[in-house]
Formats: C-alpha cells, sequence, structure tokens
C-alpha cells in the first residue's frame, strides 16, 4: 500500500499540480491508497469552511484509514528520531516521525512532498514512491 501523506492531500484538495499530485490522480486508480488515522487529523484540521470539511472528509474516508497509534509505534518513533539526531538529522514535527516509523513497521511505501522524511528514506530506508 502507499501512504499518501497530508503534503499531498492539502495539495490535492487545494488544486496544486505538482507531480506528487498528477501521481495520485493518475495511480489512484490502479494502487491501493490508504492514510493514518494522524494524516487524516492534518489534513481536517487545517479545513475552514465546514461544507469543504464534508467534502474532503467523504473523499478521504474511501481510502484505507489505519490507526497508528500504540505504545510500541511511539517507541519505535523516538528511538528513530533520537538515532537520526545523533547522525546529525533533525525532523522537525512528531507526526512526522510518527508516519515514517509507521510505513517502516509496516512495509509501506510513502508519497510526500516533506524534506523531513529524506533521513528516514537515506538513513532508515524508509520507501518512498518517486513521481
Amino acid at each position: 500500500m502507499v501512504i499518501v501523506d497530508t503534503t499531498i492531500w492539502v495539495d490535492y484538495f487545494g488544486g496544486v499540480d505538482n507531480p506528487e499530485t498528477a501521481w495520485l490522480d493518475r495511480e489512484s486508480p490502479r494502487q491501493r491508497l490508504g492514510l493514518t488515522d494522524l494524516i487524516l487529523c492534518e489534513v481536517l484540521q487545517g479545513i475552514r469552511d465546514s461544507r469543504e470539511f464534508r467534502h474532503v472528509q467523504d473523499e478521504l474516508l474511501t481510502f484505507d484509514v489505519i490507526p497508528a497509534s500504540g505504545v510500541g509505534i511511539a517507541i519505535a518513533a523516538a528511538q528513530n528520531y533520537r538515532m537520526l539526531r545523533q547522525r546529525g538529522y533533525t525532523v522537525r514535527k512528531t507526526i512526522d516521525c510518527w508516519i515514517a516509523t509507521f510505513c517502516l513497521l509496516t512495509g509501506n511505501q510513502l508519497l510526500h512532498r516533506d524534506h523531513d522524511f529524506d533521513p528516514f528514506e537515506k538513513v532508515l530506508g524508509l520507501q518512498v514512491v518517486k513521481a
């Protein structure tokens, strides 16, 4: 499965044309796509208009929404953060550590436009979709 990050959904629903949104548009009928509950929350919390909120919520709920919580993922995300820091990489957002760690633990690929995921790919072998 390909987990689609918040950065892509925001661009997609905002009508932004870039290689990742083009990939999403082209591949959504062919690929199994999903998002975590944390990504769902991140996308929805940024929407101000109630009608748009319902529309985006309905669209996102057509994909697999996977719970990405639990003590195991929390500890693994913290360990990954610490290990990357020791190697000179600082990941700015805890949620990005969580999403990357979830993908690493579950073997899912990630489609994103966020440099915070780069060290996870470079150092830890996160599988990233290249649009």
